[in-house]
């Protein structure tokens, strides 16, 4: 898992997290990452499977025919 280092942050801030952090019932380091996700991963993005499926279902639905290849294989021969 990746680890960032954040340098030259001003006391007024920390202590800042830190008392979001106590409000919120975690340490300073997960009041941190909760921060950041929500930053870069919003709960408004879009989502490309969610929309798929709507669209689908909009339109009534999609069946698609796909028939597996029942031919038979041989196995590999690793020596």
């Amino acid at each position: 898992m990746a680890s960032v280092t954040v340098r030259n942050l001003p006391d007024e801030t920390h202590r800042a997290l830190r008392v979001r952090a106590a409000m919120h019932g975690r340490s300073t380091e997960a009041e941190i990452r909760a921060i950041l996700e929500s930053a870069v991963r919003p709960a408004s993005r879009v989502k490309l499977g969610t929309m798929l499926a709507e669209i689908g279902r909009e339109v009534g639905g999609v069946e698609l025919e796909i028939k597996r290849d029942q031919t038979p294989t041989e196995p590999v021969d690793l020596a």
